[in-house]
């Protein structure tokens, strides 16, 4: 729940938009320090000293799939509470501290991670770390805090019970997982989440914020010493071990689909089937090969021939989806209501299509253009860099990968492509969750 909004005052605001400047697709080549801390502490740092800040990257790996049983939603509460004061400050006294240093801090939480976003002027540095420090180690939990927070939270579960997406994207996730914690929402029910009392809060905490499963990375204007004891710093008072993190999910979907009555005009399809890995040899060929199929751009097979051709919609896409514990090929669409049958019918034949014909030359060229030449875009800042650096450290990548990455891409043949789409892009297996009042589709 993105919650924390923190000041970004003057200064840094034009510091980052000097950043996004000067340090625009040239990063394609980062220069990536390795550093373990006296604490122990295993750290990726890119210095980059012209602009007067640092950004920097800290994962909880586990998130709010660590949550209790029956304690559905307490860990995505307590994220949320994180900035709700701490150690002698309270609320407001800590969010007039945060502002008075130009600081910013994010807190989040998603099913694989806890994630702790921070821009601090270089001036301020200590006076900001200490802040962090108190929110990560000395959070008060105040009553009146975590009331207000949890009834932020009861509006958002009352919401997605009305928002067809969302009843789409819970319907699916549960069919498919099941019991396991990918198959209900993080922010829990409104049962569960009403229950919640202090002291789950704090147990939520020592659950997912522990040292045996942090990843940090920093970028810009510190040197490897000070970030060392900086980090030390933040993270040596916590708890040393934190909850077991749950087994891999189950893939309980069969092919088919399954429609959920919903009063609208127009049906929501979440459509999906088991994926693959990063760790996967053949994970980039299907990267690849999903980008020809299902990407953003107008040049996918299904935009130019659900939306370009029919005009079934305005946009449909399929992606691989970044789970940890669970490898899945995804897709969304959207159609009215007398329209959808159509929309997936179209959808399930270019699964067939590949099958048979699978893809050409140019069309695996032009997505390897596109995915190259799009990939250093991504680093156009400290904080980009820094998340792309610890999203990189929890899929267990070396630091190399940036610099690698698009040989692996342009290393994608259409043989390697034919095999994922035997493995991947089966018919059978797709199955469409679809929400609305769908004219036109049998059960």
């Amino acid at each position: 729940m993105n919650r924390i909004t923190g000041a970004f005052h003057g200064v840094l605001a034009v510091a980052m938009g000097l950043v996004l400047l000067f340090a625009a697709p040239l990063r394609a080549e980062v220069d990536i320090q390795e550093i373990t801390t006296p604490g122990g502490f295993r750290v990726w740092l890119v210095e980059e000293q012209a602009i007067p800040f640092v950004a920097l990257e800290i994962r909880f790996r586990g998130g709010a799939s660590l949550d209790m049983p029956g304690k559905r939603g307490a860990i995505n509460l307590m994220t949320a509470t994180l900035e709700e004061g701490a150690g002698d400050l309270d609320a407001r006294a800590f969010a007039a501290r945060r502002d008075s240093l130009a600081a910013e801090l994010h807190f989040d939480v998603g099913p694989d991670a806890l994630s702790v976003s921070a821009k601090m002027l270089s001036e301020n540095r200590t006076e900001a770390a200490e802040l962090l420090r108190l929110a990560l180690n000395e959070p008060r939990f105040d009553q009146d805090a975590v009331d207000r927070v949890r009834h932020q939270v009861l509006s958002i579960i009352r919401s997605d019970q009305k928002d067809p997406d969302s009843i789409a994207f819970q319907t699916f996730n549960r069919l498919a997982f099941g019991e396991h914690p990918y198959g209900s929402s993080i922010n829990g029910t409104i049962e569960s989440v009403s229950a919640l009392t202090r002291e789950d809060l704090v147990e939520a905490r020592n659950r997912v914020i522990a040292r045996d499963r942090v990843h940090v990375a920093a970028v810009g204007d510190i040197t490897p010493d000070e970030l060392s004891e900086l980090v030390d710093g933040l993270l040596s008072g916590l708890p040393a071990r934190g909850a077991p993190m749950p087994p891999e999910a189950p893939w309980l979907l069969e092919g088919g689909q399954t429609v959920v009555p919903f009063e609208t005009p127009q049906s929501v399809a979440v459509f999906g089937a088991p994926g693959i890995g990063m760790d996967d040899p053949d994970f980039f060929a299907a990267y690849v090969l999903t980008e020809i199929v299902g990407g953003s751009g107008l040049q996918s097979r299904l935009m130019k021939e659900v939306r370009e051709r029919r005009g079934l919609t305005y946009g449909v896409y399929a992606y691989l989806a970044d789970r940890v514990l669970a490898d899945t090929l995804m897709g969304h669409v959207a159609s009215a209501n007398d329209r959808i049958a159509s929309a997936i019918k179209v959808i399930r034949g270019e699964w067939e299509r590949l099958q048979r014909e699978g893809v050409s030359a140019e069309e695996l060229a032009r997505a390897k253009r596109y995915m190259t030449g799009a990939y250093p875009l991504r680093f156009d800042g400290n904080g980009p860099i820094a998340n792309i650096l610890v999203g990189m450290q929890m899929r267990g990548m070396p630091p190399d990968y940036i610099n690698i990455r698009n040989a692996r891409i342009e290393a994608v043949t259409l043989e390697d492509i034919q095999r994922v789409i035997r493995r991947l892009y089966r018919p059978e297996k797709l199955h469409f969750v679809v929400v609305g009042q769908p004219q036109g589709l049998g059960e």
